[in-house]
């Protein structure tokens, strides 16, 4: 962790300090405990940021833990995403990764004791008979003809179900709280369900497992978690924690505490429908550089230092909210700005032709790697008779507020000589496609001997030594800022979330590294994409603009 990152206050924290000074706690003891049904996004960033964070911070310890309760949903290939994501965000658990699965037997002799107490019964009623009994919000539920079972038969029947004897959805085990209650989550909930399926982590070994909620606390307390922290979706569901750890034998009893999930505008933060726009191929994977998965952040170019600053800046609240995307695209931009060495590239190029720099004769010029930073060095870029510019660079006829090339006016190259527009060549379709110019041999590296200024300063890339490449630009999945309330997720796709250019980059850039970023001058944050090594040929996705455009488009639909 950076020395920069101060260690910020919430009401979470102040609990965990009152429950240290009035001695509750020695030390404290967290966890994060993703279910492997799918990639991590950026609202897991905001409870990894806040559970290791704290344990960080404390000198406690965090666990990284799998309820791993359904595998139906679940595969090895997410539990290995999930170590990577928090491996990357910069975060060490405690021990070896563990597993709901690994508490299995445990968990079933708890589900043999609340049965044994009276308090669990098995059910045989098919969900929508269950669903019709569970009432509503305004009515209370209503007994299950299965519920005065007695212990003897119910142990039976649960011994039975583990067995495999019963199919699957045939029967289940309810746990015998309150059916009035005026919360659903106690309204007898199902605890234990039959599956039979292969698990990851404990193959064929059982037919039954156990539900999330009935795994969660238990799981908790059988490491000895002091802070349970969730979101506030599982504020009620704080009940059913608390009653299941109250009526086994178990010594240890975790507080849960919930605070706000992160939503954030333009995308969607949810595993379930990311996973629907992977399988209906609306995004390429759930590496997709315009999803909102921790991966997909990496591999459009997001550091991890900018992911942990989001987290701090947005803090941590019960209040949910809305969080706009400019502010985590302010922390990217922030940290590339200051770290981001800078390169050239052209992506929608045009050739610039000097006629009086001799043929066949090449030079290197010294750029450096950062205006504001010695320290990040320099490197060499090659200068010819033909370079690459920008088409929109150069216009054949503008006002003096364009500041850069037209026609028998003079702009200076980034790093490199003053040259004047003379004449272009201009297609049938009216599209200049070059441009001839002159050059002052006596202006690198300062200003034309005989005082003339000149204000317009582009960027290129030498003809002879550029290199092919692929620039993919990035822009909001979605065109609303809350796609989730849309009736049609599908239908508030942006069109536009991702445009493809060809063009050309300096030819320092053959040697580029996955995740590590660039300025491409006057043009953005740029990083290469992961798949350029497999596809052998240089593709950069657009971290973030120089600029945030979007708040200017913002501000004119409002005003509009």
């Amino acid at each position: 962790m950076s020395e920069t990152e101060h260690r910020p206050s919430n009401f979470i924290r102040q609990i965990i300090d009152k429950d240290l000074a009035e001695g509750k706690h020695t030390s404290v003891h967290t966890r994060f405990p993703p279910e492997p049904n799918g990639f991590l996004h950026i609202g897991h960033a905001k409870s990894i940021v806040l559970n290791f964070g704290i344990a960080e911070d404390y000198q406690g310890t965090c666990n990284l833990r799998f309820d791993d309760t359904n595998p139906l949903k679940e595969k090895v290939d997410y539990v290995e995403s999930i170590k990577r994501d928090v491996a990357w965000l910069g975060y060490q658990w405690e021990g070896n990764p563990r597993y709901s699965s690994g508490y299995f037997d445990e968990l079933h002799g708890f589900a043999m004791e609340l049965i044994e107490k009276g308090l669990a019964y098995v059910d045989f009623s098919d969900q929508e008979t269950m669903r019709e009994m569970r009432g509503t919000l305004k009515e209370p539920g209503t007994n299950s003809p299965y519920r005065d079972t007695s212990v003897e038969e119910n142990l039976d029947l649960f011994k039975r179900m583990t067995a495999g004897e019963f199919k699957d959805g045939e029967c289940c085990l309810r746990a015998k709280i309150d059916m009035a209650s005026p919360f659903m989550c106690m309204r007898d909930p199902v605890i234990y369900r039959v599956r039979h399926v292969h698990h990851h982590q404990t193959g064929d070994k059982w037919c039954v497992y156990p539900m999330y909620d009935f795994t969660h606390c238990i799981s908790d307390a059988l490491e000895g978690i002091t802070h349970s922290l969730c979101t506030l979706e599982f504020q009620d569901n704080r009940r059913l924690y608390d009653w299941v750890l109250d009526n086994i034998s178990i010594d240890c009893h975790p507080q849960q505490i919930e605070f706000s999930r992160l939503n954030l505008q333009y995308t969607v933060m949810s595993k379930r429908i990311i996973n629907n726009l992977v399988e209906e191929g609306k995004v390429s994977g759930w590496d997709d550089p315009r999803v909102s998965s921790i991966a997909g952040l990496r591999r459009r170019g997001y550091t991890p230092s900018s992911i942990r600053e989001f987290c701090r800046r947005i803090g941590v609240t019960k209040m949910d909210n809305q969080v706009e995307m400019g502010m985590l695209e302010a922390c990217i931009r922030d940290d590339l700005n200051e770290n981001a060495p800078r390169a050239m590239a052209v992506m929608d190029p045009i050739k610039l032709v000097i006629e009086n720099y001799p043929e066949g004769q090449q030079e290197l010029l010294d750029a450096p790697n950062h205006p504001n930073n010695p320290d990040m060095g320099s490197r060499q870029v090659t200068f010819s008779r033909e370079v690459y510019i920008e088409r929109e660079d150069f216009r054949e006829s503008a006002n003096k507020k364009f500041k850069r090339l037209v026609l028998d006016k003079e702009v200076r190259l980034r790093n490199g000589y003053v040259v004047k527009a003379e004449r272009c060549d201009v297609d049938s379709d009216g599209q200049v496609t070059t441009v001839y110019c002159t050059y002052d041999p006596d202006t690198l590296g300062k200003d034309p001997a005989d005082g003339r200024k000149v204000k317009g300063v582009i960027h290129w890339v030498s003809a002879d030594t550029a290199k092919e490449a692929e620039f993919r630009i990035y822009d909001r999945l979605f065109r609303v800022p809350n796609p989730a309330a849309e009736d049609d997720l599908f239908a508030a796709l942006n069109p536009d979330s991702l445009v493809v250019k060809h063009g050309f980059v300096e030819a320092n850039l053959a040697e580029a590294k996955v995740e590590q970023p660039y300025q491409f001058e006057r043009l953005g944050y740029y990083v290469l994409d992961s798949d350029a090594e497999k596809e052998q040929r240089l593709i950069f996705n657009q971290t973030v603009g120089l600029r945030d455009s979007w708040a200017k488009i913002e501000q004119q639909g409002d005003a509009a």
